[in-house]
């Protein structure tokens, strides 16, 4: 298949993997491409043929491609650095990026920064052409983003800029917790508990400080008790979003709040939100990636 009207290939490189979506002049979807050549397994000279690999049938002789990556492929140790633009500031957009010099004369690559807080210290990569898709749909939004993952990002915007972030490593504790930890016998199954999860969540937001002893319980009621796997489960995640509420209370409390990621996991967040008066809705990551990129994307189409 030939795709003669790409005009941009916007790519999300992660540290696992990649995707691609080849979009037309009016930034619609035309193809999406994916890869596991994610940067964490990447020496910087590798980028270009992993990229030319999967997007080799776009390329033509005597024109150019423009491609924009956004995420962990401007890491120190990506395919090339791109600093991060202080907050407050603008979703980083083209102004702030760095165009890579390839081998291929074909393409025109730019890599996005992410955005650094100095107070306190905080980062973001990748979440910002997300933030930067949202501002482009919502321009007038006034409220906190909340972008669940590995390393969830509470985000309070304002005028169009991100004003304040703070990051929670609750996706990072959960998964070493019930693969790594004790617990790994106890929650094994995919499936979860949400009665048990409501619960662990208000009980995490209201005693916080014994959340640490109630984790061994986990195991300990399980032994004891022979508590289901989706039962442990259910708590094991119930508890540590409980602990990120609690810690992230200022940001949501009284705010607009909307959520960007994985509609599933954002279910959990926006339940557990609605049980403590706070109404969200729910947005889709991977279309305002790419609705992000395409907006950067507007500020340098003429660049040679």
């Amino acid at each position: 298949m030939t795709f003669q009207n790409a005009a941009l290939v916007a790519v999300d490189w992660g540290t696992t993997n990649l995707r691609a979506s080849v979009l037309d002049e009016t930034g619609s979807v035309l193809d999406q491409r994916a890869s596991d050549k994610g940067m964490g397994q990447l020496a910087p000279d590798e980028f270009e043929p992993v990229l030319v690999d999967l997007i080799g049938d776009l390329l033509s002789d005597g024109t150019v491609l423009p491609v924009i990556c956004s995420g962990m492929v401007g890491a120190r140790q990506g395919w090339q650095e791109a600093p991060y633009v202080s907050a407050p500031c603008k979703a980083a957009g083209m102004e702030q990026a760095m165009q890579v010099a390839t081998l291929d004369p074909r393409l025109s690559v730019w890599i996005l920064p992410g955005v650094s807080q100095a107070k306190p210290a905080d980062v973001m990569r990748g979440e910002e052409t997300q933030i930067a898709g949202f501002l482009s749909k919502f321009p007038k939004f006034d409220g906190v983003l909340c972008l669940p993952g590995t390393h969830t990002k509470w985000v309070r915007i304002s005028a169009e800029e991100i004003v304040s972030f703070q990051t929670f490593m609750t996706g990072e504790m959960f998964s070493l917790l019930s693969t790594q930890s004790v617990l790994r016998h106890s929650v094994g199954a995919d499936a979860m508990d949400i009665a048990t999860f409501n619960e662990a969540v208000s009980d995490a937001m209201s005693r916080p400080q014994a959340v640490a002893s109630k984790l061994f319980s986990i195991r300990a009621e399980t032994l004891l008790a022979d508590m289901p796997e989706e039962v442990a489960r259910g708590r094991l995640s119930g508890y540590l979003l409980g602990l990120e509420l609690a810690a992230s209370r200022p940001y949501w409390l009284g705010m607009d709040v909307a959520l960007i990621g994985d509609p599933a996991l954002c279910g959990l967040y926006k339940d557990a939100l609605e049980a403590q008066g706070c109404p969200s809705r729910v947005h889709d990551a991977s279309d305002l990636t790419v609705a992000g990129q395409w907006a950067a994307y507007q500020s340098i189409k003429d660049t040679p």
